[in-house]
């Protein structure tokens, strides 16, 4: 099967209102992890949990699409697998078992302004002073959204936090540079199941196998899979094919302020002052990182 150009991942066009909110809703989705995680999955099992999320929707979505590499995309899905799904997960979970939430997430927010640097290195996309404004602003505000006063700090863990936003930003610029010539749902596919597969030897190995899993674990890997992992990428892939690398990352901002939404709603835990005003300027770094990467012939109707 091959792809046509309609479906491919490299579109053409401007960017519209309904492209930033669907690549937005990823970000929002995967803030339901962290509630997810601490709610309904067994303690300790971090790089299984990366696991079956990952491979069962990847071949789910492999046998759907059924298309497999061809060439040189055979190892160009697997560097894109392990940079935005396997290391960054094995990544994300090291840091927030080392070290508190806030921490982690403030680390990590360093994502887009590393992709400012790659795209401008690497695809030619000289960044405008907004763009800069946007992550600096970015970053301050999921500070004070999640980084609480007792924060504690562990080398390990933020050289972790630290080298997954690192992995996920090589990841995203260099699928915007490679333009992988298949729809979204076919590279999902792949980076899944090179992703999954990269994390299950380090499973094996390095956790215990749960003696059994209650209806709630279940549910939880339900949602983590088919929702968090298989929709979800797709979407952010989507998005990346059509939209500048660097309004794809700022939207990443999205995670930390659904996380403290969810966890205000559903957990009844403490929103301060502090944290609305964190909130709100992230989602104005986001909405002023989406003007900065957009052209100039992109009309005010699609990003207003």
């Amino acid at each position: 099967m091959k792809a046509s150009g309609s479906s491919s991942l490299a579109a053409t066009g401007g960017v519209t209102l309904r492209d930033i909110l669907l690549t937005g809703l990823a970000p929002a989705i995967w803030g339901s992890t962290y509630l997810v995680t601490s709610q309904w999955l067994p303690p300790g099992q971090p790089l299984l949990s990366g696991v079956i999320r990952a491979l069962p929707a990847g071949l789910a979505m492999l046998a759907f699409g059924r298309q497999l590499p061809r060439g040189s995309w055979w190892w160009r899905a697997a560097v894109l697998g392990v940079l935005n799904i396997g290391f960054f997960q094995a990544m994300l979970f090291i840091a927030a078992y080392r070290l508190p939430g806030g921490v982690a997430a403030t680390v990590g927010a360093i994502q887009p302004l590393i992709v400012v640097v790659l795209a401008w290195a690497w695809l030619g996309a000289r960044p405008r002073p907004a763009a800069w404004l946007a992550g600096v602003g970015g970053l301050l505000g999921v500070a004070l959204l999640v980084l609480g006063p007792a924060a504690r700090l562990d080398a390990i863990g933020v050289a972790a936090a630290a080298a997954g936003a690192v992995s996920m930003a090589v990841g995203t610029v260099l699928t915007r540079h490679w333009r992988p010539p298949v729809s979204p749902l076919v590279l999902t596919a792949w980076q899944l199941c090179a992703g999954g597969l990269f994390l299950l030897p380090f499973a094996l190995v390095l956790e215990p196998l749960p003696g059994h899993f209650t209806l709630a674990n279940w549910l939880g890997y339900a949602w983590l899979s088919i929702v968090g992992a298989g929709f979800s990428y797709a979407l952010w892939f989507r998005g990346v094919g059509r939209m500048p690398s660097s309004a794809v990352a700022a939207l990443g901002l999205l995670s930390p302020v659904s996380a403290t939404v969810l966890g205000f709603l559903v957990l009844g835990q403490a929103l301060t002052a502090m944290q609305a005003a964190g909130a709100l300027l992230v989602l104005g770094s986001v909405w002023l990182g989406q003007r900065a990467a957009a052209p100039a012939a992109v009309t005010r109707t699609q990003l207003a």
